[in-house]
Order: C-alpha cells, then sequence, then structure tokens
C-alpha cells in the first residue's frame, strides 16, 4: 500500500504489522536515509549479524534463504536490499507467503511507476510503499530545521533561506552539509547567515545556481563558466543542472504571472518562499524583463526533455547540459533586445 507524506515518518519509526518497505524515486540519498531509519526501529545496531542482512545487487538471490533464518539472539530481523528491481519479485512474493515477522526493505532508485514490483506492492497490505524525491520549498526549510533541531542548534531565517536556495537534489549532500554546520555551531548555537554562508560554500551546488541565474539573465560568459565548473571541475551531474534550472524558471515563471495579473514586481517577488537571496535579486529582475509567462513555460518543457535527455544510456550528458545553458542564454539575450 502506498504510504502518504504525512504517514512517513510514523511508519518508518514504527513499521508495526509492515513485512515489506519500497523505497523508491530520484533522490538517492533520501531512499537511504529513510531505509537507515526503517531498520533502526527493528534493529538498533545495525551491525548485528544475527539480526540484520544487507544484500547488494549480486546478493538479491539470497532473499529467500535469509528471510527464514532466525534471529540467534532474539528480536526481529531485518533484510535490506539494495539496487533493486523487477527483479526480486517473485522472491518477495514467496517470502510474503511464509510465516515470519522479518521486515524486508528495498531500496529502489529509479523504480518506474510501471514496475511490476510497485504495483505488487501498493495492492500488498503488508508492504509500504513510500516516494523519496528531492524536497523543496517549505518541505526542505523544515527538513532543515529538523536536521538542525537534532544537534540542539537554531537558524536564522534569512540563513535557512539562503541554504534552501543552494541545497541540492540529494538529501545526503544535504544532511553532510547540515552536521557540518551543527559542528560548527556546536550544541545550543545559532547559525547567523554569514555563518552558513563561510560553511556551506559551493559544495550545495552555489555553481548550478550561478549558471541558472546567469543563464536565464542572458549572462552568457558567466552562465557558460559556471555551468563549466559545476558540470566539469566540481562533478555536478547534468540532471542537477537541469533540476536547479527547472526550479528557478519556474519560481520565475511564478513572479511573471503575477505580475501579468497586476501585482508589482516587488509585490510578487516577496511572496516568493524562500524568498530570491538578496545578492541575487539584480539578476532574477533581468530574467523577468527578458522572458514572458509562455516562455518561461518553454523553457521549463525544454529544461524537462533535458534532464529526460541526460538520463538516456550513453549519451553526452554534459555536452547536452552545456548546450541548454548556452541556448537559454541566447534566447534571453534576443528577448532583451526585442525589448
Amino acid at each position: 500500500m502506498k504510504i502518504d507524506a504525512r504517514s512517513v515518518n510514523a511508519t518508518l519509526n514504527a513499521p508495526g504489522a509492515l513485512r515489506a518497505i519500497v523505497l523508491h524515486g530520484d533522490d538517492a540519498g533520501l531512499i537511504r536515509e529513510r531505509a537507515t531509519t526503517a531498520a533502526r526501529a527493528i534493529c538498533p545496531d545495525l551491525n548485528d549479524p544475527f539480526r540484520v542482512a544487507i544484500l547488494g545487487r549480486e546478493d538479491h538471490d539470497r532473499l529467500e534463504e535469509e528471510s527464514t533464518a532466525l534471529s540467534l539472539t532474539g528480536g526481529r530481523r531485518v533484510i535490506w536490499l539494495r539496487e533493486v528491481g523487477d527483479s526480486v519479485l517473485a522472491a518477495m512474493q514467496h517470502c510474503l507467503a511464509q510465516e515470519s515477522d522479518t521486515l524486508v526493505i528495498l531500496e529502489a532508485p529509479g523504480l518506474a511507476s510501471r514496475s511490476k514490483l510497485r504495483a505488487f506492492a501498493e495492492k500488498d497490505r503488508h508492504c509500504g510503499v513510500i516516494g523519496c524525491y528531492p524536497e523543496e520549498g517549505r518541505a526542505l526549510e523544515g527538513a532543515i530545521r529538523h536536521m538542525l533541531a537534532g544537534h540542539k542548534v537554531d537558524i536564522d531565517p534569512d540563513a535557512l533561506g539562503w541554504m534552501v536556495e543552494r541545497a541540492g537534489p540529494d538529501r545526503a549532500a544535504t544532511r553532510s552539509e547540515v552536521e557540518k554546520l551543527a559542528l560548527f555551531a556546536g550544541a545550543g548555537g545559532r547559525l547567523g547567515l554569514e555563518d552558513v554562508r563561510a560553511c556551506v560554500g559551493d559544495a550545495a551546488g552555489v555553481s548550478l545556481e550561478d549558471a541558472a541565474f546567469a543563464a536565464m539573465a542572458g549572462e552568457r560568459e558567466t552562465a557558460d563558466a559556471a555551468a563549466e565548473r559545476a558540470l566539469v571541475t566540481d562533478g555536478s551531474s547534468p540532471v542537477a543542472l537541469a533540476r536547479v534550472l527547472l526550479g528557478h524558471i519556474h519560481r520565475l515563471r511564478r513572479v511573471r504571472l503575477a505580475m501579468d495579473g497586476g501585482m508589482g514586481r516587488a509585490e510578487a517577488m516577496r511572496q516568493l518562499r524562500p524568498p530570491v537571496f538578496f545578492k541575487r535579486t539584480d539578476s532574477f529582475g533581468q530574467a523577468l524583463n527578458a522572458w514572458s509567462a509562455a516562455a518561461l513555460l518553454q523553457a521549463a518543457q525544454d529544461t524537462q526533455a533535458l534532464e529526460l535527455a541526460c538520463k538516456q544510456t550513453g549519451s553526452p550528458d554534459i555536452v547536452l547540459g552545456l548546450r541548454h545553458v548556452a541556448r537559454l542564454c541566447g534566447l534571453a539575450q534576443k528577448a532583451r533586445r526585442r525589448r
């Protein structure tokens, strides 16, 4: 059965009668984090060889064997499968047909919506299916606050907004940055804007954001340099670039539509959450001057097409990403000249 967003944390921390949890989606870091939470809810010591079995792709054929094993020290067992696909469906069905209290956790990043495994798990009352996708906006704000609260660290609103704008699409990378900030602040500390800026730096995707803002503003030299630094030097993925671009385009379109409806630019921009970082307001404004709502919708569709193209096996994804940035720059420059 599908687990709705409001019930995810409760389900992970208390799996109850569930026999299996399928974690799918685009955020591999969030999948791993949620798998860890569910496993620890059953066995706090994940290094216990009698109660926890972690199976990589090459060990999936051991699922049935492990599901029938007994815990020699007592307590419920966990079988944790990674890199899962439809190939485990038959073994999974056989395990559920047997009497057992073992919890099977399946990490299935990229599992298609038409997957047979996913379809089976969504209909079976003993299975919980949880989608794990990159968080944004208020959901991401809440996640970062919750992570910091776990370290007894507070954060100023402007510092949180700055960090949310720069958070990458992977939960593991975001948690790594949060842990670095918590170490910097110390238990009981509070983080201000300058603290966060000093600690986070480019590691959370600033180069990608630089490329997105510059591309939509028509600043070709800046956009090309930032995109190349992100993709070639920093090792960011073209898919991450596409998602950062898409997020920026959606925010621009939201403001553009409000302006077309009669709202002033400043008022429309103030409604964005998180707000535009003050050092980027000029670039944001230049992009608003260049793009119409219809053009922004087309840019969003083209960027979604870029993400799909980059996911194709053997595609020259870095070249596609750099070319897309250059194309957006060209469109913005032409629009600015017309206006």
